[in-house]
């Protein structure tokens, strides 16, 4: 899959996550397997997806889920 379309994949999960927030879970997981898209075919990962993943990541764990 091509660099761009991941990243238009990506700015749209990003917009689900503002407009359906009880969906955030399910959202979380999506943009992850994006990330790990990029990463398996060696393209550059956005510094700020870095950060949100991180911060995804711990909000998901301080909820106990």
């Amino acid at each position: 899959m091509a660099f761009e379309q991941i990243k238009a994949e990506i700015a749209v999960l990003l917009q689900e996550m503002v407009n359906q927030p009880e969906d955030e879970h399910e959202l979380h997981e999506r943009l992850r397997e994006k990330l790990a898209e990029l990463r398996a075919q060696g393209l550059p990962v956005p510094a700020d997806l870095v950060e949100l993943e991180k911060r995804l990541d711990e909000d998901f764990y301080k909820a106990g889920a």
